[in-house]
């Protein structure tokens, strides 16, 4: 049975202060609903808690781990799924990594908007500037910002070096505050989603691809990301500027139940090639 292999998930987490992979321990600051920030970890077969938690508030920190490191996903399943195709090679390269997920759909947004137009690195450092600016520290770590703290924001902003995203940001974290942007689509199929995402300024296709992904773990992918398509492009031997969205649709659609996770995949196999192209 393929287990989740907590250091390879852990790799492919956004590093934004928040979270560590330490000892084989994987540790998260979680916000719980009456806002105190705790620490919270899981270390491959137990989940660790603080003292002064209650029976119910341990039952909420262990969903909300499970579900930022995949561990309900069957990944032999997805694995028996791809044997027989041209993507079976990712099996070995990548055993045992599952898609990660946001601790909440609000930070998923945030995220998803640091993530537009800039490299996947370059989103990081100004996702970690942002956590250092407004996030509370809680020992080596960060809890994410509130919406209360990234909304008062002034010049600071711009230290985090998110650019014209930090002002999509802002607006749209105030459309939250203001209930006018609902993000708890679980319900929602996801072209509704979609539909529903596109209609408020700073997000588009990809962004909302990214944050029902992300944030929901919606069974949907960013087929317009430039990763996604030169990934595809590898893997197939064709030149990046054949490969369009469509393109990559008819590729990864068949796969149905699985196409999220495989898209993840080819994301990540172009992450990796991409490094490795840039230390030669």
């Amino acid at each position: 049975m393929a287990e989740i292999d907590l250091q390879k998930t852990t790799h492919e987490m956004i590093h934004n202060g928040t979270w560590k992979f330490e000892g084989g321990t994987f540790y998260q600051i979680l916000r719980l609903p009456d806002g105190r920030s705790v620490r919270a970890g899981y270390d491959g077969e137990n989940f660790l808690f603080q003292d002064n938690l209650t029976k119910k508030e341990k039952k909420l920190v262990k969903k909300k781990i499970s579900f930022i490191l995949g561990l309900d996903i069957e990944l032999d399943s997805f694995y028996a799924e791809i044997s027989d195709s041209p993507f079976a090679f990712l099996i070995e390269e990548f055993y045992g990594l599952a898609a990660p997920g946001a601790p909440e759909p609000y930070q998923a947004l945030v995220e998803v908007i640091a993530q537009q137009q800039v490299s996947f690195d370059f989103a990081q450092k100004t996702i970690a500037n942002l956590v250092k600016i407004a996030g509370d520290p809680v020992g080596d770590l960060y809890a994410f910002p509130t919406p209360e703290k990234i909304a008062a924001l002034g010049e600071e902003l711009k230290k985090t070096k998110l650019g014209y995203r930090g002002n999509y940001i802002k607006s749209l974290t105030n459309l939250y505050l203001e209930e006018k942007i609902n993000l708890e689509l679980w319900d929602l199929d996801v072209d509704d989603a979609i539909r529903y995402l596109t209609k408020f300024r700073g997000i588009g296709k990809w962004s909302a691809e990214l944050f029902l992904a992300y944030g929901l773990r919606k069974n949907v992918y960013p087929a317009g990301d430039l990763g996604m398509k030169r990934g595809i492009a590898k893997i197939f031997r064709k030149s990046p500027k054949e490969v369009k969205e469509r393109y990559v649709r008819e590729i990864i659609e068949p796969y149905g139940k699985w196409k999220g996770l495989l898209a993840f995949y080819v994301l990540c196999y172009d992450r990796k090639t991409e490094m490795e192209r840039k230390k030669r």
